[in-house]
Order: C-alpha cells, then structure tokens, then sequence
C-alpha cells in the first residue's frame, strides 16, 4: 500500500500541466501581480499567461462594455466590480465556494459590491490620496488643502487623469457625500477644482514616479503603495495622511462574462490566495492583503510603511447612480476642456 501511495504522488506533479494547460489572459492594473508568481504558476500549471494593464479604472469599464474583450481575468476596484454586475458584464464564478474564498478576511466578506460573494475574490486594498517631494515641499501635509487649495505649491501639482479618486478626495475634502445627486453640491466639486487647475502641471496616471521622484512636481495625486515603493527606491517622498480622510479602494479578481479560459483564471485566484504567494504578491506589490499572510515573511510594518498603515479616516468609493455619475462626468469634462 504504502508503495502504491508513493507512486501516485509521484505521478500527481506530471498530470498538474495536462490538467491545466492552456493560457490564460489578464488584464490588471500596471506592475499589480508579482512577476515571480506569474512564472510560478506557468511551472506549476503548463499555463501561459500573458498581461496586458490599464492605469485606470475606467480603462477597464469600457474594455468590458466594448465587448469580445479577450480576457479572463480582470481587477477591478470595488464601485467598479458593482457597476459591471449591474451592467452583466462580469461571469458568476461561485466565489464563495473557491479556495480562495476561505482565505479571505472575514471584514471583506459579503461587501455592498458583492453581497453573496459570486463574483469576486480580492487581492489588494489601500488608499488614494497625495504625495510631496520632500526636497521641494517642507510644510505641512495633514489636510487636502495643501493640494486642493495650494500655497506654497502652486505651479508644482500633478493630478490623476481621471475623475475617480479625484473627485472623491474633492468631496471628503468639502464635505459632500460620495456620488451626491445635488447639483449645488456637485459645483462646489467642481469650483474648488477649477480654482485649482492654475496650479496644476498636468492632469496625467502615467509616468508618475518619474514625474515627482525627479522634481518636475512637488506633489501628485497618487496611490499608498506607490509612493512607498517609491520611496524605499531612495526618492525623498512623504505619502499625506489629511485629515478629512484618504479615499479607500479594494481591488478584486473578476472574470469577465464570455472569458473563454474559465477553470485557468480560477486556477490563478486560488494560486494566488495561499498564503505563501499571497505574501510574495504583499511583499512585490506594496499594497495591504485582504487574504492571510505569513507575517514572519511580511515585509512591510507600521514601522517601516505608514503608508499602508493610515491614522486617519478611510471612506470607500462607491458606485454612483447613473444620475450621480452623470454630474461627476460633467464636473470633469467641464475641467478639462
């Protein structure tokens, strides 16, 4: 018996990339998934995996509403999970029956984005807010007025591209409700926005380590785990925490309705939630886990990353009513002509 057990495991290895073969095609936010792990499963499984990225949630939406898009995994943040079930652009995969599923915390489990938990898996959260180059800006950083109603950095500011997070840290700042249907609200968005568009260089979610970590700009809108990598690549940045709060975003594992690679992509989101890959994709990526780590491996601390480790108010995103969403655009369209 025990020589039949043994030659069983023995062949167990061999059969894996048979089973598994195939490709499988992600599109995820730029540099998201940790090379080492995307290798990895490739060994593991016989899978080949190719990675096309996108540096906006947005991006992803109108691949998705375009339609045929390729894909079969996707990930994006939680308003947007919900906007693409509403709209059916996402595939039931009985998440809450995967692997993956146990992993999860349980404070992410049964979200307003997917309440019964069958589309989604998630793979990373963290906050939206704002950097300084500490070589230009000496002041203060405890309120999104150093950004939204500038000073000493006027002529020195880089915004995202896109209204999502912008806009958001604009109402935390003024105090309006996320997705407010209220026109007056909405302008005063839109007021405080344009009054500071003077003292923007640029409205760009490209290149934005390079712009800020050289000096073109003292300050830019931008992601926790970005400007921590940043600065533990020796650029002298400091990651704001104001505060009226940091806009939170949870980004998960979709599969995309029509994918043609199915048992692959949720192949991958099991592979990806173990601890130990969901600690090597902690360690790479720079943004907190919503599934287990081994803490003996984690790199990141409050110690060494405040970053991921906010003392001020976090306030998630959220999907907006058609309505709500319209004057969102308007204030942004409005903007940027």
């Amino acid at each position: 018996m025990k020589k039949i057990l043994l030659a069983t495991t023995l062949l167990l290895p061999m059969a894996l990339p048979a089973a598994a073969e195939g490709e499988l095609n992600i599109y995820a936010w730029a540099d998201s998934i940790a090379p080492e792990l995307l290798e990895k499963f490739t060994a593991e499984t016989g899978v080949e995996i190719t990675v096309d990225s996108y540096s906006s949630n947005e991006d992803a939406l109108t691949r998705l509403q375009a339609g045929s898009s390729g894909y079969d995994l996707i990930t994006p943040s939680q308003h947007f999970v919900k906007i693409m079930i509403d709209e059916g652009l996402l595939m039931d995969i009985d998440a809450s029956e995967m692997d993956a599923y146990a992993q999860v915390e349980d404070k992410w489990k049964g979200q307003w984005w997917d309440p019964e938990n069958d589309y989604s898996i998630p793979l990373a959260y963290g906050t939206a807010g704002f950097a300084v180059n500490r070589d230009l800006y000496d002041g203060p950083v405890d309120s999104w007025s150093v950004l939204f109603e500038p000073t000493d950095l006027s002529g020195s500011i880089a915004m995202l591209s896109y209204p999502d997070e912008v806009v958001s840290a604009a109402e935390l700042y003024l105090g309006v409700d996320y997705c407010s249907e209220e026109t007056s609200e909405m302008r005063k968005v839109y007021d405080l926005l344009e009054a500071q568009k003077s003292s923007v260089v640029a409205y760009t979610s490209d290149n934005i380590e390079n712009r800020i970590g050289s000096g073109e700009v003292a300050a830019h809108f931008w992601w926790d785990g970005n400007v921590l990598k940043a600065r533990n690549d020796g650029a002298n940045l400091e990651f704001a925490m104001p505060k009226e709060g940091l806009v939170g975003w949870l980004d998960s594992f979709v599969v995309p309705a029509g994918a043609e690679n199915v048992d692959n992509a949720k192949a991958f989101i099991d592979f990806m939630s173990t601890v130990e890959n969901a600690t090597i994709q902690y360690n790479y990526y720079a943004h907190s886990s919503p599934v287990e780590l081994d803490l003996e491996k984690a790199v990141y601390t409050p110690e060494n990353a405040p970053e991921l480790f906010p003392d001020v108010p976090v306030v998630f995103a959220e999907a907006c009513s058609p309505a709500a969403q319209d004057l969102v655009t308007r204030v942004w369209t409005d903007l940027l002509q």
